[in-house]
C-alpha cells in the first residue's frame, strides 16, 4: 500500500471513529463510544504509517 492510501484510509477512519464517538455520547451508548475512539486512533496511527512511508520513499529517491 502506498503512503498515500494509507493516508486516505486513515482521514476516512478517522471521520468515522469520529461519527460513532459523538452518536455515542448523543445516545448514551459507552460502547459506541469507545468504539468510535479506538478507530479515531486507528486512523491517526494508519495517517502517520502514510507519511513515514512517503518520508522514506523521498528518501530512497534522493539516493
Amino acid at each position: 500500500m502506498s503512503g498515500t492510501t494509507d493516508k486516505i484510509k486513515g482521514a476516512a477512519n478517522e471521520a468515522a471513529g469520529a461519527v460513532k464517538e459523538a452518536v455515542g455520547k448523543a445516545f448514551g451508548n459507552p460502547r459506541l463510544e469507545i468504539e468510535g475512539a479506538a478507530q479515531k486512533l486507528k486512523g491517526e496511527a494508519q495517517g502517520a504509517v502514510g507519511n513515514a512511508k512517503e518520508a522514506v520513499k523521498k528518501i530512497i529517491d534522493k539516493a
